[in-house]
């Protein structure tokens, strides 16, 4: 008869528990708004304890297709590439969905990602942590260049930076509802 009311109880305690978890990034960081919109956007499939997220499967033989990876163990620098994974959906394509936040949207949750992932990473013998990796930074958004007739722009359309900064731009029209 005792073990009926003291289930309840515990079963009353750990229902007042959840969702309680609060984001960690002070409001006075400049990560907090990528880390409230990480929060909004990722936490369905992401784990990082920063965004009070827990997306990821903790147990493999449980884990569904959409369960993306554990950024409080997985490093996730520089900050460029976790960029390009905001706009491909991922480094596969498979499951994330593409440019699930865009334009400014994405620069802020992909520089609170950069800065808060990993910080429960182990460390391999003779690695570096992910505290002490360089988070880098994103290339500003260039003004399109004037080419003349005889001048190729293979060079210059085939560049890194400059398709990164061409999507941001398409990105950055779409959130504002203007179509290129």
């Amino acid at each position: 008869m005792l073990l009926i009311p003291t289930a309840l109880v515990a079963t009353a305690a750990l229902i007042a528990a959840c969702g309680t978890q609060r984001i960690a990034v002070p409001k006075s960081d400049p990560n907090y708004s990528g880390a409230v919109l990480f929060s909004q956007r990722c936490s369905g499939c992401h784990t990082l304890s920063a965004a009070a997220t827990h997306g990821s499967a903790s147990n493999v033989r449980t884990r569904e297709i959409t369960n993306g990876p554990n950024f409080d163990v997985r490093c996730e620098r520089p900050v460029s590439r976790v960029l390009y994974a905001i706009e491909n959906g991922g480094f596969s394509g498979a499951i994330m969905p593409q440019n699930v936040v865009v334009g400014q949207d994405a620069i802020k949750v992909a520089e609170f990602v950069a800065t808060y992932a990993g910080r429960q990473a182990t460390v391999s013998p003779g690695g570096t942590a992910c505290v002490n990796e360089p988070i880098g930074s994103i290339p500003p958004l260039s003004t399109a260049t004037t080419t003349t007739p005889t001048a190729t722009t293979a060079t210059t359309a085939t560049t890194t930076a400059h398709k990164t900064a061409a999507k941001r731009a398409v990105a950055k029209k779409a959130a504002k509802g203007k179509h290129p």
